[in-house]
C-alpha cells in the first residue's frame, strides 16, 4: 500500500498515526492493499486558494478531496486520489469540539478517504451514514493501535 504523505503546513503534524489509519481503514473498507492515496498538509493560504479555485467557496476549509480512479470492482488496485488537510483549521475546530488538534487530523483524514471514495454528506442522509462511518473508521484504528 502506498500512502504518500507531504507536510507543506509548517506545522507538526502526526504523519506516522495518519499513514496507520488510513493503512487500517483501506483494510476495514476491503480495498486492495496496493492502492494509493496521497496525503497534504498545507497552511491556510494554500487551503484558501485550492478552496477557491475547486470549491468557488472563500477562505480555508479543514479537508479537500480529489478522487482519481474508483475501483472497478472489488479488489482492483488503483490510485484513490489526494486528501489535503490544513492543520491550523483543524486545531481550531477541535478547540470548539473539546477534543485534541491530533484526533481532529484523523477524523479529517478518515472524512477525506471516504470523500475520495464517493461518500458525501450533501443531505442528511449522507451525512449520518457518512459521519458515522469516519467515527467507526477512527475507533477501530484506536482499538487496535
Amino acid at each position: 500500500m502506498t500512502i504518500e504523505i507531504t507536510n507543506k503546513s509548517g506545522e507538526l503534524v502526526p504523519a506516522d498515526q495518519v499513514r496507520a489509519l488510513l493503512t487500517k481503514s483501506l483494510a476495514q473498507l476491503k480495498l486492495n492493499p496496493e492502492c494509493e492515496v496521497n496525503l497534504v498538509f498545507v497552511d491556510e493560504n494554500e487551503m484558501t486558494e485550492l478552496h477557491i479555485k475547486w470549491m468557488d467557496e472563500p477562505g480555508p476549509t479543514d479537508v479537500l478531496s480529489f478522487p482519481m480512479d474508483m475501483p472497478a470492482a472489488a479488489g482492483d488496485a488503483v490510485t484513490l486520489g489526494d486528501i489535503v488537510i490544513a492543520p491550523t483549521v483543524a486545531a481550531r475546530q477541535a478547540a470548539t469540539a473539546g477534543h485534541s488538534a491530533e484526533h481532529e487530523i484523523f477524523i479529517l483524514a478518515a472524512h477525506g478517504l471516504l470523500h475520495i471514495l464517493g461518500y458525501d454528506h450533501a443531505n442528511k442522509e449522507d451525512e449520518k451514514v457518512m459521519f458515522a462511518l469516519q467515527e467507526d473508521l477512527v475507533k477501530n484504528w484506536q482499538a487496535s493501535a
